[in-house]
């Protein structure tokens, strides 16, 4: 997934609009952007368009981002939306792969409830949203089989750190913040999962979001969270593999198998060896799951 929008679950007009926006996936909110009192009827919308969309005959993953398990609400979440069999549940504020595994045999329970298929909806946790989180990182991996991807919140881990700002002046982010983007990024390597960069909030600067899209891609994040349908495009492009570097990706795969013998092989004048390999096969993968 190169992009993944969040729309809020309580409004049809923007869900229709982010069906609109080529995203690959739609976050349907019934966290933050949700207010109390509606979840509820959020809860109702967010069905009755999962069911609709799940009937177009193309459609983007469908991701419900559930409230937090420390709220009391994710059972009441999964009991409405299990029924329109989401794609997978985003957990906001995980602390660690205990929390996956709470998750998913509560899933398991729902699936069994409407008749789906065991494992069929996936989890994808939000995973630095506060301090405590940061220290759960590496219990991700084989913490549970519907586990498919991570990703890294900076707004509500500054909010739980008691920060002024979580980015400096030139628009970067400030060190703690730069650290729990990093171990995000391992912790999905540990859990071979998909790395997933975080939002970006400012959606009128297409060039700070581009700019962070084309770091996002440079250190390994395989997409990147969106707040505005305009921001789809650029992530869309920016997390595709180019056709020069596919080509050269093949090269690299094809002559590595031609010559199952060699450690080492020099293409182009480049001498190449495993890790160069596997970035190869990472983004042949990549490719051909965008093109299924």
């Amino acid at each position: 997934m190169r992009s993944l929008l969040f729309v809020p679950g309580d409004s049809p007009k923007k869900q229709q609009k982010g069906l609109e926006s080529g995203a690959d996936a739609l976050i349907l909110d019934l966290e933050d952007s949700v207010a109390l009192d509606a979840k509820p009827q959020a809860r109702e919308i967010a069905l009755a368009f999962l069911k609709a969309a799940r009937a177009l005959p193309r459609r983007p993953r469908l991701i419900v981002r559930v409230n937090a398990l420390s709220t009391g609400l994710t059972q009441a979440d999964l009991d409405v939306v299990m029924q329109g069999a989401p794609d997978a549940i985003m957990l906001p504020k995980s602390e660690g792969g205990i929390d996956v595994g709470h998750l998913a045999a509560r899933i398991a329970v729902r699936e069994a409830e409407n008749d789906l298929p065991d494992g069929a909806t996936k989890i994808i946790p939000i995973a630095t949203e506060t301090g405590k989180g940061i220290f759960g990182l590496g219990s991700y991996a084989g913490a549970s089989h519907r586990l498919n991807g991570l990703t890294w919140g900076a707004e509500d881990l500054s909010a739980d750190l008691g920060a002024e700002a979580n980015r400096l002046s030139d628009g970067s982010y400030a060190d703690p913040y730069r650290l729990a983007r990093s171990l995000t990024l391992f912790a999905a390597a540990a859990a071979q999962v998909d790395a997933i960069d975080t939002v970006f909030t400012n959606f009128r600067d297409d060039a700070g979001f581009r700019a962070e899209c084309l770091a996002a891609r440079r250190d390994g994040f395989t997409g990147k969270m969106a707040i505005h349908p305009a921001q789809v495009a650029a992530a869309n492009e920016v997390f595709s593999p180019a056709p020069a570097e596919l080509a050269k990706a093949e090269a690299i795969i094809a002559l590595f198998a031609a010559n199952p013998g060699l450690g080492v092989i020099g293409l182009d004048g480049e001498m190449l060896d495993r890790p160069h390999l596997v970035r190869a096969q990472r983004l042949k993968a990549r490719a051909d799951r965008l093109t299924a």
